[in-house]
């Protein structure tokens, strides 16, 4: 009996105890549900106000002014069009008959946009196109204001580059003035989801404020050689030049674009980074041209079906598809059909790493490409190149070469030009022009020829060509096929 009480004594203390352990328990987490909830409840955004007020002085509306001229023709009273449209259409001016001269009208074209001083000495940084005419002119009166209902002052274009849409502009300064200018931030260490904070003029309002988040970053837009950084952040007609903001009142980026289908926003706005502006700055100043590196180098993207047929395990990197002759590509080593797939101490993932790679380059400095060829890993020394004006590299990657030495021009043989030519060769330079008056317009080439030797050596494409003949120190023996018959030709 004894034992019987005894056990049933313990069972209501062990009860007791686990009962009273349950319910301390659950006033614990009730509490902490209740604190977390509260905490939840006072947690607001922070106000914008206090940085909104630090950078406005340095934040400038931009407008621009150019005269638009237009000729027109006085009208015949009766006749829709003036006695030229007439007489024209019918038989021409009588003899005798003197057509009115044509007038000319002018107008004046404004649009507005924004910019922010980078410099105390009054130095404002915007957009190549906020001060550029439709047809890639300056505007002729460009004048800044600092805040509503200042008077504007005027401004001169001191730099720009069109390839990343920058310009510089210098306000016309006067005695005891002093411009309050931004603090530049990292845009390279922005994370998606952040906060900024865009200033601008939209529609010609005056200051606004907007803010947001950073949406993505990488994205393609304006500019050849730009990476932008994508916002929610409201950004308008008129916005474009002004500042990106981080919460710490660091500018991040240079307001440029954004995609709409109505003209207003829709919530995808696009930025400049300021790291790809403080590169362009100090060239743009001394009003010269921004000079960027060049390797040489055509390429392309690698697909998978590419990827498999070099037998590589992914599609990454840049795939040489040509190079120009005597480019630092070419007398480096690099071949075509090489991948790059790195440059210095940076991962080439695709065609556009390695063109913004190489943009940043300085001329005349040494460069490492790493390249894969023939499933082997090797890296080549190079010297970089001035890259050259658009035109001019897209006339050293035509297919028709010119061989200045020869006078001619030339491509190199394929599918489509062998059947063409009715011939079993593969390889060779066909020839397209044979300049006049040139060494091989005097020797007799011909239009349709194919040169696959040159000074003994093997032609296979126009690199080939070239090479040999630049080995030549006097004449050029040429083995040509004309009309599937091989034969010799000698050029002095």
């Amino acid at each position: 009996m004894y034992k019987t009480v005894s056990e049933n004594k313990m069972f209501q203390i062990k009860k007791f105890i686990s009962v009273s352990f349950l319910t301390v328990v659950f006033m614990a987490l009730s509490l902490f549900s209740v604190t977390d909830t509260a905490a939840y409840k006072n947690q607001s955004l922070p106000s914008l106000a206090g940085l909104v007020k630090k950078v406005s002085p340095s934040v400038v509306n931009i407008s621009t002014e150019t005269i638009i001229k237009t000729r027109t023709r006085t009208q015949m009273p009766g006749i829709p069009g003036g006695p030229d449209d007439f007489f024209r259409r019918f038989f021409d001016f009588p003899p005798g008959f003197r057509s009115p001269s044509p007038r000319t009208q002018s107008r004046k074209r404004r649009s507005a946009g924004t910019g922010f001083v980078i410099d105390s000495s009054g130095l404002i940084l915007t957009n190549y196109h906020v001060i550029m005419t439709g047809n890639n002119k300056t505007a002729d009166k460009i004048t800044v204001k600092f805040k509503e209902g200042s008077k504007g002052r005027k401004a001169k274009l001191i730099g720009k580059d069109k390839e990343t849409d920058l310009a510089l502009l210098q306000i016309e300064k006067k005695s005891g003035d002093f411009f309050q200018a931004v603090k530049f931030g990292n845009s390279d260490s922005l994370l998606v989801g952040d906060w900024v904070v865009a200033i601008g003029n939209p529609f010609g309002l005056g200051h606004t404020v907007t803010a947001g988040i950073v949406s993505g970053k990488g994205r393609i837009g304006r500019g050849r050689y730009l990476d932008l950084i994508q916002t929610d952040a409201s950004i308008n007609p008129g916005n474009s030049g002004g500042p990106l903001f981080n919460l710490n009142g660091e500018v991040v980026g240079i307001n440029q674009s954004i995609y709409t289908k109505s003209g207003g926003n829709m919530g995808i706005g696009f930025a400049i980074p300021i790291n790809t502006a403080e590169k362009i700055i100090p060239q743009i100043k001394r009003g010269g041209k921004v000079s960027r590196g060049f390797l040489g180098v055509s390429i392309q993207p690698i697909t998978e079906i590419i990827g498999k047929s070099l037998g590589l395990k992914n599609t990454t990197g840049a795939l040489v598809s040509n190079l120009t002759t005597d480019g630092p590509a070419f007398k480096a080593g690099i071949k075509r059909g090489d991948i790059i797939i790195g440059l210095n101490l940076k991962t080439i993932k695709n065609p556009r790493d390695l063109m913004l790679a190489a943009a940043d380059l300085k001329p005349g400095s040494r460069a490492t490409v790493h390249i894969i060829r023939n499933k082997r890993k090797i890296s080549v020394m190079l010297t970089v190149g001035q890259r050259p004006s658009s035109k001019q590299v897209a006339k050293a990657f035509s297919k028709k070469q010119i061989s200045k030495r020869l006078g001619i021009e030339g491509q190199n043989l394929n599918a489509a030009l062998a059947k063409k030519l009715r011939t079993r060769r593969k390889n060779g330079v066909v020839i397209l022009k044979v300049l006049q008056n040139s060494p091989a317009a005097f020797a007799g080439l011909k239009r349709g020829d194919i040169i696959f030797e040159a000074n003994r050596m093997q032609v296979k494409n126009m690199l080939d060509l070239e090479k040999a003949l630049k080995s030549a120190k006097s004449g050029f023996l040429l083995l040509l096929e004309r009309d599937g018959s091989p034969f010799y030709i000698g050029i002095q």
